[in-house]
């Protein structure tokens, strides 16, 4: 069996993928984006997908594994927040395949990178309760339990203070906002410490496109739970998706 898999991570912003040494978690292409078009309809993105496929080149025959921005129930989406509504209702999986002539497997871009990093990133070592969160448009978010992955948590949806949580204080707000590092730094803390009365974790990992700058801002949050870096930084979603669709 082939230990190369595609993954693709859909999000709102950009559509990037790699091939993946699925057992390994190493990248072995270049990370190939293309903006996430607007509007986000199924075809435009699943073009979007086929675009990135073609740059990345590989085998022919090498599994896709696809990080979504929403929850995947029994392989269709309940209900969407950053792409297009038209997406509400589809069976994702069975589109998605005949679109790329791949087999494919799609999981929540939140358990991808969950995956991602409790197999190989900053989780690995890690027993318990372990929250990964994605800061990005909105915020994704996957727990693992003793190595069991909790699907389709959606903690970005979480109400606090009256506010939905990713729209005060995922990254894209953060630049929306004009918030410089001790402002949003606050609303993480906000976040993370209503995170952390839920659901007592072992360990919060942090991810997204943000994570390249997480020196300035993990080392000021003042929680009870250990807080790391993904390591996999902005491209745990990647090798997760591509660990799911060879697992």
């Amino acid at each position: 069996m082939t230990s190369y898999a595609i993954g693709i991570d859909i999000g709102g912003s950009g559509v990037k993928g790699a091939l993946v040494n699925a057992h390994t978690g190493t990248l072995e292409s270049d990370v190939h984006t293309v903006a996430t078009p607007y509007p986000a309809t199924p075809q435009a993105v699943l073009d979007a997908c086929a675009r990135v496929v073609e740059l990345i080149g590989g085998p022919e025959d090498a599994p896709i594994g696809i990080s979504f921005p929403a929850p995947i129930v029994h392989g269709r989406i309940p209900f969407m927040a950053n792409l297009d509504q038209e997406w509400v209702g589809i069976t994702i999986t069975d589109l998605v395949s005949e679109r790329l002539n791949r087999h494919t497997v799609v999981v929540n871009d939140g358990d991808a990178a969950a995956i991602g990093e409790y197999t190989f990133g900053a989780a690995a070592d890690v027993d318990g309760v372990v929250v990964v969160t994605t800061l990005g448009t909105g915020i994704g978010s996957g727990i693992v339990v003793n190595g069991t992955l909790v699907p389709n948590t959606e903690l970005g949806h979480l109400e606090i203070d009256g506010n939905e949580a990713e729209k005060r204080a995922s990254a894209k707000v953060k630049t929306d906002e004009n918030l410089d590092w001790e402002q949003y730094t606050q609303r993480l803390q906000r976040y993370y410490e209503h995170v952390e009365m839920l659901f007592s974790p072992d360990l919060f990992v942090i991810g997204g496109g943000i994570s390249e700058n997480a020196d300035k801002f993990i080392p000021n949050l003042k929680l009870r739970t250990p807080v790391r870096c993904a390591g996999l930084r902005n491209t745990a979603g990647i090798v997760g998706a591509a660990a799911a669709v060879l697992a």
